[in-house]
């Protein structure tokens, strides 16, 4: 068999958006990903590969991996043939151990690519508003690791040489020493009175900075209580960095919000969320899947030229029935003769991806409002609705009225998950998701029925708020036990986010 190719990434600090398009491209063509525990999981969507996370060092995890056999796995995996990704937080060459790696490989004659990713000093400095070099302030800089290796058993570190340092002085994995390091400067000549500052969980969504001097910064840290990962910053370059540190005045930075779709359509919904600083967890309540049989719509897009109206009412059902007209060898024309209503802008977005531009899309995402656009056109009208499998009987109800000759289309199925995501009942069981989106009547109820402590929240116990994209959710939400928080203006995922946001420094 012939032997595979092991890359080694860089996935930058935490950012998803860090990643390079090498590192995209790499990790779409992988048939096993090595991740570090640093990396951020929403890459591995990038990804069909199998994933394993392994921890470097010391941990009582029972997925800890020592270097060793972190080398020994990727040169079998590469010997049986597969293509692999080795995943590494930040950049692999710095304080990485990726050299050790392509060491080992290249003994083993393993073929190997290193794929640098962003450093969490360069991201740093420019998420949290200050130049690691500026011409005011500091002409140099300098990596240093705050965590030595335990068994060369004395530090090769010389505090004088940093003391005296012409530039911005940046220690990795100094958490844990900070009062150390600070006094050691200080003692080696440099000024108590020197701007100091740990950031933590760069370019998340927890980023938080505490700043100080070298004289208060230990005493500072320790009443912020920060968690690694952590970096330490010394210098003038910290000089006015209120003034630029646009990343934390996002407004949702550091909320945990539960998105309910389906997880092959959390993607959009996950940039919008990253864009606003929040930490989106992937809980779906639903799943979406192809229908049963296609018998009825391939029968559907035979008489397809006969339809006066083609009335779309969410992006699945675009998809639905656009996927199998082109499977079927059929494309667009085929629709010519036919005007095509969407629910919202959302629908009538994906209608645009086709190259289809809606004839109707009423002012109101909702049934009510789609239907009394509707009615006024389409007495003695043939009428195609490509639905779901499931849904309300507004739209229906309200077209026959009218004197339409309706046909209902199952192009998907809406069909209720068994359980959520191990990782979302973890935090829900520690109360640290702070919000949960509902954008259905469907996933409301379903919400309710998986996660009944939300309908009778316990005394003392931290729940997450809820969230709704309409009225008609809310009622479905109150009328199965819910208590909603907060309710959209727009019914879109951006009217949600928004409303989160009205609300987010609500207690």
């Amino acid at each position: 068999m012939p032997t595979g190719t092991v890359y080694l990434v860089g996935a930058g600090p935490g950012d998803p958006g860090l990643l390079t398009l090498r590192g995209l491209a790499c990790l779409q063509q992988a048939d096993l990903v090595l991740y570090d525990g640093l990396v951020n999981p929403l890459l591995l969507g990038h990804s069909r590969a199998q994933a394993e996370r392994t921890f470097r060092g010391e941990s009582r995890s029972t997925h800890t991996l020592k270097q060793q056999e972190i080398n020994a796995r990727l040169i079998a995996a590469a010997q049986a043939g597969q293509t692999v990704v080795r995943l590494k937080g930040g950049d692999p060459y710095v304080f990485g151990r990726g050299s050790e790696e392509a060491a080992a490989l290249a003994a083993a004659g393993i073929p190997f690519e290193v794929v640098p990713g962003v450093t969490a000093a360069l991201a740093a400095g420019a998420y949290a508003g200050f130049s690691l070099t500026h011409r005011d302030h500091a002409s140099a800089v300098a990596f240093i690791t705050g965590h030595e290796d335990p068994v060369k058993g004395v530090s090769t570190l010389d505090f004088a040489a940093l003391a005296h340092f012409p530039g911005t002085l940046v220690f990795y994995m100094g958490l844990g020493r900070v009062d150390e390091i600070a006094r050691r400067l200080i003692a080696s000549g440099k000024l108590p009175t020197t701007p100091a500052a740990v950031l933590s969980r760069v370019t998340t969504p927890h980023q938080r900075t505490v700043t100080g001097t070298l004289e208060t910064i230990a005493a500072e840290v320790a009443r912020a209580s920060l968690p690694a990962p952590s970096l330490i910053v010394i210098g003038s370059c910290l000089s006015g960095r209120e003034a630029i540190a646009w990343f934390e005045q996002r407004p949702l930075l550091g909320q945990r919000i539960g998105i309910c779709r389906a997880r092959d359509q959390a993607a959009e919904v996950l940039d919008r969320m990253l864009a606003l600083g929040a930490e989106p967890v992937v809980m779906p309540l639903i799943a979406i899947e192809p229908p049963a049989d296609f018998i009825a719509i391939d029968a559907a897009l035979e008489r397809l030229p006969s339809y006066d109206w083609i009335v779309f009412t969410s992006s699945n059902g675009v998809a639905g029935l656009m996927n199998r007209l082109w499977q079927r060898g059929f494309d667009t024309r085929r629709l010519h003769q036919a005007k095509l209503a969407a629910i919202g802008e959302g629908t009538a977005a994906a209608l645009a991806e086709w190259h289809l531009r809606a004839d109707l899309v009423p002012t109101t995402f909702r049934a009510e409002a789609l239907a009394a656009a509707l009615v006024p056109q389409v007495a003695g009208q043939q009428v195609l609705w490509a639905r779901a499998s499931r849904g309300r009987d507004v739209l229906p109800t309200e077209l026959r009225a009218a004197g339409a000759q309706l046909e209902e289309l199952v192009v998907y199925q809406n069909i209720d998950v068994a359980a959520l995501p191990a990782a979302a009942v973890d935090l829900l069981d520690r109360g640290e998701l702070d919000w949960i989106c509902l954008s259905s009547p469907s996933i409301a109820r379903q919400l309710a029925r998986l996660c009944p402590q939300l309908t009778k929240p316990a005394e003392g116990t931290r729940h997450p708020r809820l969230c709704s994209i309409s009225p008609v959710t809310t009622a479905a939400a109150q009328q199965a036990g819910l208590t909603i928080t907060a309710e959209a203006a727009e019914f879109t995922w951006d009217g949600l986010l928004a409303a989160i946001s009205r609300r987010s420094a609500t207690p």
